[in-house]
């Protein structure tokens, strides 16, 4: 709701040769399957908006692998609305493999020269690669620091992506063809959070990889000849690859297509997860399933949790006549949904919203034209109700304070009770999420511990323009999910990291609000500190 964003998504697709030429993804010639890239980059729009690109292997073009990005949505980066324009770009990428990318920035500036793929040319064809990652490296800093210090490195940017790739250039320096699964391995050793990578060399190897941890979802599959992965399910089915052959690739794995041949390798030991919660509850595509837990029967459950709650604190009486439960679009909708079946009550369009601001027209001025802009709170079924409004999160709470202001003045909503399908976020994400200061958090404002109290959540709700306002308790996040807690990285909510890195940085935004410095914490330095596999698998 405080438009929470997310570091990227990534994509990849390969033509497999010599094997069956039957595919329901792609039936076109082997040289254009990228073409279908930009298809799976719209289905991972909602991970990243500020560009998008893909670089393609040919080995029948002098340049064997080139690379094409631009600062925009998939639709404007691609010129996807200006069929001549678009066509070129398709026939001058044109190639049988290509890894994809949309980004929004937790760190780095928002120009070109930041948009991924990053591509490294070089001589020799297996030193030239390109590669995109989804995820942020929490000793970043650390990483940088030992690069300009020890190797007389000059950097342009100030991002992880080229400390990435400056790391991969200095595993394959050697004289010989790399073993790339060994690559991998040594660079699991120095990188702490949350990373996947997708990779393309010149000599039409790919790698597609998750962190030890598991923090970000990444799934794959293969159809005949087709081979895919992108961080959501969504965008492999939307191409056409059956839903029983779409897995998720396990923490600590990679997929490997050499020589035209495709096999799964270990690169790093992981002893456990640290699957992101937040991705089921807020960032994912509903229709998305991946480690085999299904986002929108997540979210429902979550709904279900609320109701069971509702009836429990007993704050509201459930009037049907005079009751309803809007969600706020679009996130909250199917917990909204579910919440209200459980109570037997309606729920409501109450909010609807408006598709078609563009995101340009949107930036700059203040947080209650912006509402205005993006919804339209409908008064035929708000006026004179008791609204349950059912919120995916409360992060920094800007944007939720004028929309309950909007809902009561142009809604009539007689009364606004706020029910939030996720426990308070408490700590700053250092894994690719955009809130990495404690400062910026709404909730410990209020909180005295980690748990709310009723009071605490009755001041929440007074500051916010609410009748009333309640989270679900933490341990209702593992049960909705179906996973155990122990597998689940909860960080922004319980403040306990899985990386030692992680914990580094949170102790230092906890200094830095002590002392009221506002800075982003991943911009600072942080004490040296280069990461191995420990015994519990954690980098």
């Amino acid at each position: 709701m405080d438009e929470l964003h997310h570091e990227c998504g990534v994509a990849t697709l390969y033509y497999l040769p010599g094997h069956d030429d039957k595919s329901a993804v792609w039936t076109g010639a082997p040289d254009q399957v990228s073409r279908l890239m930009p298809r799976m980059l719209l289905d991972l729009q909602n991970r990243g908006q500020l560009a998008a690109g893909m670089a393609t292997y040919n080995p029948e073009r002098d340049k064997l692998l080139d690379t094409y990005k631009e600062v925009g949505t998939v639709i404007e980066a691609f010129r996807i609305n200006h069929p001549a324009k678009y066509a070129s770009i398709m026939e001058d990428f044109a190639g049988r493999a290509a890894i994809g990318h949309t980004r929004y920035a937790t760190c780095g500036g928002q120009t070109r020269s930041y948009a991924q793929p990053f591509e490294r040319p070089h001589g020799c064809k297996w030193k030239w690669f390109a590669f995109a990652f989804n995820g942020q490296l929490t000793n970043f800093a650390d990483l940088r620091e030992q690069l300009l210090a020890n190797h007389s490195y000059h950097l342009t940017r100030d991002n992880d992506t080229e400390v990435i790739m400056h790391y991969i250039a200095h595993e394959i320096r050697s004289d010989s063809r790399p073993d790339l699964v060994e690559v991998f391995r040594r660079l699991s050793e120095k990188f702490d959070g949350a990373y996947n990578l997708v990779f393309l060399n010149a000599e039409g190897d790919m790698v597609v990889l998750r962190d030890p941890l598991g923090i970000r979802p990444l799934v794959y599959a293969q159809d005949g000849p087709m081979f895919g992965a992108a961080s959501e399910s969504v965008a492999l089915q939307n191409l056409g690859f059956r839903r029983s052959n779409i897995r998720s690739l396990a923490p600590g794995e990679m997929v490997l297509i050499q020589n035209g041949e495709m096999s799964i390798h270990r690169f790093a030991e992981s002893k456990r997860t640290a699957h992101c919660f937040f991705e089921w509850v807020y960032f994912a595509n509903v229709a998305s399933t991946f480690d085999e837990r299904s986002v929108y029967l997540t979210r429902a459950r979550l709904g279900q949790e609320l109701a069971k709650q509702e009836r429990a604190l007993g704050r509201v009486p459930l009037d049907p006549s005079d009751t309803v439960v809007v969600p706020v679009p679009d996130t909250g909708k199917a917990a909204a949904d579910a919440m209200a079946f459980a109570l037997g009550i309606p729920s409501v369009e109450g909010l609807i919203r408006n598709r078609y601001i563009g995101r340009t027209f949107i930036e700059g001025g203040n947080r209650v034209d912006k509402v205005r802009l993006k919804f339209t709170p409908l008064p035929e079924v708000l006026q004179g109700k008791k609204v349950l409004l059912v919120e995916d999160s409360i992060v920094r709470s800007t944007t939720l304070q004028s929309l309950l202001k909007h809902l009561r003045e142009q809604g009539g909503a007689k009364e606004i009770h706020v029910r939030v399908a996720c426990p308070p976020i408490i700590a700053p994400c250092f894994y690719g999420i955009d809130m990495s200061t404690v400062r910026e958090l709404f909730a410990p404002k209020f909180m005295a511990g980690k748990v709310p109290t009723v009071e605490e959540q009755d001041a929440m709700a007074k500051v916010l323009g609410a009748d009333s306002l309640f989270y679900l308790p933490v341990d209702a996040v593992a049960r909705c999910i179906d996973l155990p807690a122990s597998g689940l990285c909860r960080a922004c909510v319980t403040g306990n990291y899985p990386t030692p890195a992680g914990e580094q940085m949170y102790q230092l935004s906890l200094r830095n609000n002590a002392n009221g410095d506002t800075g982003r914490t991943y911009e600072r330095p942080i004490e040296p500190l280069m990461c191995s596999v420990n015994d519990e698998g954690r980098t």
